[in-house]
């Protein structure tokens, strides 16, 4: 049996209207999972019954975090947020540290689990490196360095890849059990990991649009977590 991973859909405030992109579907799909689409909502009940049904999770890409919720006050550089899938994202991100829920952030979704678990984030990168790229979404487009001791290193297999990347925040101070598993050349985080969780990683680019070996491992990684999460669970 396939494990059922859900993902965490956008939402449009102006057309109201949940949506996300082709490419996380298909990259868990081809690694071997099933998919549902979880759409933002405010409701803790039916939030426990996403994860009851869920073997995994995907926290996917987006805007800007509001920054009240690691008690900043709101910056000039920030971008657009969006209320309703914050406290949806966050909630969720907050239950699946608890339940220790192999899970998977990207881009946005690797900010989501460091603010869910009590850390903070860079609400502007003020580095001289770029890391919004003008070019393919499938193009890499900087080099990052994978810390040997980590998880993502075991995953992966290799201490220095390149990425894409699409962001202008970033992690500032990890969460409480959350550590650090890989940096650019100019030092922003580019990768999380939870310590106490068997699989909770949050990655700063976008795997999902990538066609390397390293993308496909990353996701084949959460599936087999998902699979064993549903064997001891069974669910």
């Amino acid at each position: 049996m396939r494990p059922l991973i859900g993902i965490c859909s956008n939402y449009n405030l102006e057309t109201e209207e949940f949506c996300l992109r082709e490419y996380y579907v298909e990259s868990l799909l081809q690694a071997g999972a099933s998919v549902i689409l979880l759409p933002p909502v405010n409701d803790e009940e039916i939030i426990e019954q996403y994860l009851q049904s869920c073997q995994g999770v995907v926290f996917p890409g987006g805007g800007d975090v509001d920054p009240h919720y690691w008690g900043e006050l709101p910056r000039w550089e920030l971008g657009e947020i969006n209320p309703r899938r914050d406290y949806f994202e966050l909630k969720l991100a907050e239950k699946v540290i608890a339940r220790k829920l192999p899970a998977l952030g990207i881009c946005r979704g690797c900010q989501v689990l460091n603010v869910a678990a009590g850390g903070t984030l860079l609400q502007d990168i003020n580095t001289l490196m770029a890391h919004q790229q003008k070019a393919p979404r499938n193009y890499p487009f900087h080099d990052i360095v994978i810390k040997l001791d980590t998880l993502l290193y075991e995953i992966i297999n290799e201490n220095e890849i390149r990425i894409n990347s699409f962001h202008h925040q970033a992690v500032e101070h990890p969460g409480a059990g959350m550590y650090i598993s890989a940096l650019a050349p100019d030092g922003i985080i580019e990768a999380i990991e939870n310590r106490e969780a068997p699989f909770i990683i949050g990655v700063q680019w976008h795997p999902e649009c990538m066609t390397d070996k390293s993308s496909e491992r990353l996701f084949s990684a959460l599936v087999r977590a998902a699979k064993e999460n549903a064997n001891l669970t069974g669910s």
